[in-house]
């Protein structure tokens, strides 16, 4: 799908390297900062949503973390879950000071991995006015353990060594070691779970962003294995939509659900279909919802 609506190419610093981002103007003074998931870079990963949220009135400010996509940081493809919040800190201190935009009208909106992270920055960031966590990787070992049923365990024992030579390599200064996102059972890659190889069909399927690299490096994947965005769920204050897919192999539902009950403000939109649907078949489903969530708590034309 070819964006129509206005937008233009920004960038913020974030720890010495510069992010890129695209910048929709917002005609209400909302703004929903956006990313994409594990590895996934802004274009196929907010571009279908960045337009609903545009034309409904709110601004986006859809970023790529560093050492990804059009984003400055060496070396490429790694990603570090404290990098990433910093990321996270700094687009949306960057977002709040747009000319175009309410400094208290602010959210934050992020899928699978992304989604996970705003937790632990709403946790903390007294800026953001609200969250939608799509489909939101927020269980650690119980949900790679979920997802490793449907790897074998040679790929996996592969995947592992692969991680550990590659972690190796980059204390001497070798370049990364990268796995691919998704993989067919038996082969390495992060996931191989039916639902993650739907990526391609999900964020680009007139293959526009074809160039995208869909790995990440092996170090990155063993880091991101145990990773429990979800234990500062009962720290954050702000209004979250979490939106949950009831067949998703992915994202380990039942995470999602229990880092929901524990949020004093969350609201939960559980919608039939698996990692992927709010992408494919529950896409009108799950951004009349988001939106509906917008407007109802971004304080705008008040």
């Amino acid at each position: 799908m070819r964006t129509s609506v206005r937008r233009e190419k920004v960038r913020f610093d974030s720890g010495g390297a510069q992010c890129a981002a695209w910048h929709y103007p917002s005609a209400n003074g909302g703004c929903v900062v956006m990313a994409g998931g594990f590895g996934v870079t802004k274009e196929p990963g907010t571009d279908r949503f960045a337009e609903r949220f545009v034309r409904a009135g709110f601004g986006v400010l859809a970023f790529d973390y560093r050492h990804l996509g059009e984003s400055g940081g060496l070396p490429r493809q790694v990603a570090r879950v404290g990098e990433q919040l910093a990321d996270w800190r700094a687009a949306i201190g960057f977002a709040a000071a747009l000319p175009d935009v309410d400094a208290g009208a602010v959210a934050g909106w992020g899928f699978s991995l992304s989604g996970g992270h705003l937790v632990r920055v709403a946790a903390r960031e007294p800026g953001l006015a609200a969250v939608v966590a799509q489909t939101p990787a927020v269980g650690g070992w119980a949900a790679s353990r979920s997802a490793t049923r449907h790897q074998t365990p040679a790929a996996l024992l592969r995947l592992f060594a692969t991680g550990v030579a590659d972690a190796a390599g980059a204390a001497v200064g070798r370049a990364p070691r990268t796995v691919p996102l998704a993989a067919p059972r038996g082969r390495v890659g992060v996931l191989s779970t039916p639902d993650s190889l739907d990526g391609p069909r999900a964020l680009d399927p007139d293959g526009r962003h074809g160039v995208a690299r869909q790995e990440i490096a092996a170090r990155s994947a063993l880091r991101f294995a145990l990773y429990e965005p979800g234990r500062a769920a009962p720290r954050v204050r702000c209004p979250v939509l979490v939106v949950v897919c009831e067949q998703d192999m992915a994202a380990y539902p039942p995470a999602a659900v229990r880092a929901a009950h524990r949020m004093p403000r969350a609201e939960v939109v559980r919608v039939p279909g698996a990692h992927y649907a709010p992408f494919l078949e529950q896409h009108e489903r799950v951004v009349e919802a988001e939106l509906e969530f917008l407007h109802r708590h971004l304080p705008v034309g008040r």
